[in-house]
């Protein structure tokens, strides 16, 4: 079972959103847009993270461990995404993706 920190979003992206929300509001649409297709929750979250891996956006990468773990995917899943990417991104960005996806982000 995860904990209340591994869902809730950081402090700074609630303040953000706070302050402008209609941002959020568009920001919901468009993810909510996306889940539109045949993919399952599960596979999606693992989609994404591995889109947040090769972009090397390291905070999309803790959203995207801490949203994945939210909805069950393991961390042996997480880690074999991350396995994955060495291949195209290269060893020392791997390594620095697979720190990412152990902090609190």
């Amino acid at each position: 079972m995860p904990s209340d920190s591994l869902k809730a979003p950081p402090r700074a992206y609630q303040e953000f959103i706070q302050q402008y929300p209609k941002l959020a509001a568009a920001w919901e649409q468009i993810a909510d847009a996306g889940t539109e297709g045949p993919l399952d929750v599960r596979t999606a979250r693992l989609v994404k993270l591995a889109i947040a891996i090769g972009a090397m956006r390291e905070g999309a990468v803790h959203s995207s461990v801490r949203k994945a773990a939210s909805e069950g995917v393991s961390k042996a899943d997480i880690d074999q995404v991350v396995a994955l990417a060495a291949s195209t991104l290269g060893m020392p960005a791997t390594v620095a993706v697979f720190t990412w996806t152990r902090e609190k982000g």
